[in-house]
């Protein structure tokens, strides 16, 4: 159970401080991640290669340094001797000499000269001191698999399979006896060429020489030369086989975390997308919670999908609450009609013409009113289905005027107080048809003056329809834009005109709302500008 809570806090640590990423962000990190890997190991190799040829060139030098210091105790001194060094002070700094071949930029130069034969004689001084270090020679060559071979002043070798031969021609050797050391990373073969496999292990085929120049009172009276190839990769990878081992466990669980890191951000989030498309088509509203790791992407798609169920919602609820209203208006004028066809058909010669035609009478009442319920739900239809048009504009003031003209009468006075030049982003007709409701459904309630106001701001335009009659009731307030809601039945109303003029207002981007008075009505018609 701690073990799940302690997993629960860091995930939501992880969540709180996880950045909004873009999802191509994140599948481009990934794939460059993914793609570098060969690369990186790659690079890996060389550099791992380079270090066997350093540590090489490293154990070589330590070899031969030693090795020239011992010659150097056993080299007879001539005349008076030089006193001997001073042993270095407690406090002296150590530096560690560094290394001079590099994979990447050394020169790989051929094979090592052959030694040549010569007219000279070996100093006989040098040949005595290869014979008392022939042994340590001998271990030390035993040990660590090098070649070790000491040459006096003239290059003339002094111990080996060859000695007596001259070794001038190395330029490694020229060095030494120069005075300075040198190292030289040669080929194992004269005609070896570049292979296909060079990029795997450029160190197969080499061989370091290191020449370390044997100094006795200041001058050089030989050349300790040692050599040896460095190990091969893949023996120098056995050998650190646990280093290595923790390098492709890194890889593979950077390849777990990325993984794990597309799953929790992508893959994970669309399932559940998913699952709730599936519910919202059963007809359940399980949405999803969003995703503990934000991507932009995703994140606006949860938003996008929580906006489209919920209108799928509305509308649902919206379809059946009006089929079940238009089904009891429809069936009123329907049993109307019904009832006095059976009437007529089975005492139509027992009635006489007064009653015929009184029934004819009402059910042509009740056929009309199924025809101005099916006009209105066509107009309802269009409002609904009407697309908004980014290009209509019409001079509200121009608009208002006219209608206003159309139902101004002795008993029923209208005020229209609008700028000139008052633009909305509406078509002239659609206006009209909106201010038609509203004006007639102002004097059917029984007002006796309706004024018009237009109020202009940045971002939209208010127009305001306010009457003097008796107003809404406040039971009524909240369903007087419901459709077929009408207190006006009796006289024909059909509970669709402030259904449509909203569904008209809502299509071009505004709103139709019912504003507080202290008398009569107020409707408000928000528009957008041009």
């Amino acid at each position: 159970m701690s073990a799940l809570l302690d997993r629960t806090t860091l995930t939501a640590a992880i969540a709180r401080r996880w950045p909004r990423l873009r999802l191509r962000t994140i599948i481009f990190g990934t794939l460059l991640l993914v793609a570098a890997l060969p690369g990186v190991g790659a690079i890996f190799l060389r550099v791992y290669e380079n270090a066997l040829v350093r540590r090489t060139e490293a154990e070589l030098v330590a070899q031969g340094a030693a090795l020239a210091a011992s010659a150097a105790l056993l080299w007879p001194v001539t005349g008076t001797a030089a006193p001997p060094p001073p042993p270095p002070a407690t406090n002296s700094r150590y530096e560690l000499v560094p290394t001079e071949v590099d994979l990447n930029d050394a020169p790989i130069l051929p094979m090592r000269p052959n030694p040549q034969p010569t007219v000279l004689r070996a100093d006989a001084a040098a040949q005595t001191v290869a014979n008392r270090l022939a042994s340590a020679i001998a271990e030390t060559q035993l040990a660590t698999l090098a070649s070790v071979r000491l040459l006096d002043a003239q290059a003339i070798l002094l111990n080996g399979d060859r000695p007596g031969l001259r070794l001038a021609a190395a330029d490694e050797v020229q060095e030494a006896l120069a005075g300075r050391t040198a190292t030289r990373l040669r080929r194992l073969h004269p005609n070896q060429r570049d292979s296909p496999l060079d990029w795997l292990s450029r160190a197969e085929n080499l061989r370091l020489h290191h020449a370390r120049p044997i100094r006795v009172q200041g001058r050089t009276v030989g050349v300790i030369l040692v050599s040896r190839s460095p190990p091969p990769l893949f023996v120098g990878m056995a050998e650190d086989w646990g280093k290595i081992a923790i390098g492709v466990v890194t890889i593979f669980l950077t390849l777990l975390f990325l993984t794990a890191l597309l799953a929790r951000t992508i893959v994970r989030p669309i399932e559940r997308l998913s699952a709730a498309t599936r519910a919202v088509a059963a007809g359940r509203s399980d949405f999803p919670d969003d995703p503990s790791l934000r991507v932009i992407e995703i994140e606006t798609l949860y938003a996008e999908f929580r906006s489209m169920a919920d209108g799928i919602r509305r509308r649902s609820r919206y379809l059946r609450d009006f089929a079940a209203s238009l089904s009891h208006e429809f069936k009123t004028p329907l049993a109307g009609i019904t009832g006095g066809l059976e009437l007529i058909e089975d005492h139509g010669a027992e009635m006489s013409a007064v009653e015929r035609q009184r029934f004819l009478a009402n059910m042509r009442a009740d056929a009309d009113r199924l025809a101005r319920l099916t006009g209105r739900l066509m107009e309802l239809a269009k409002a609904d289905m009407r697309a908004p048009d980014g290009s209509a504009a019409c001079d509200a003031a121009a608009v208002l005027a006219q209608v206003a003209d159309g139902y101004r009468g002795d008993a029923f006075a209208i005020t229209v107080a609008a700028p000139a030049d008052c633009r909305v982003a509406l078509d002239a007709e659609t206006l009209t048809a909106i201010a038609s409701v509203l004006i007639d459904n102002a004097r059917q309630a029984g007002a006796s003056q309706l004024g018009v106001s237009t109020a202009i701001a940045a971002q939209s335009v208010a127009i305001d329809f306010a009457d003097n009659g008796p107003g809404i009731p406040p039971a009524d307030r909240t369903r007087i834009f419901d459709t077929f809601f009408t207190s006006k039945r009796e006289s024909g109303g059909t509970g669709l005109g402030l259904a449509i003029a909203r569904s008209l207002a809502e299509s071009a981007g505004g709103s139709l709302t019912l504003e507080e008075s202290g008398e009569g009505a107020r409707f408000r018609l928000a528009l957008p500008p041009p």
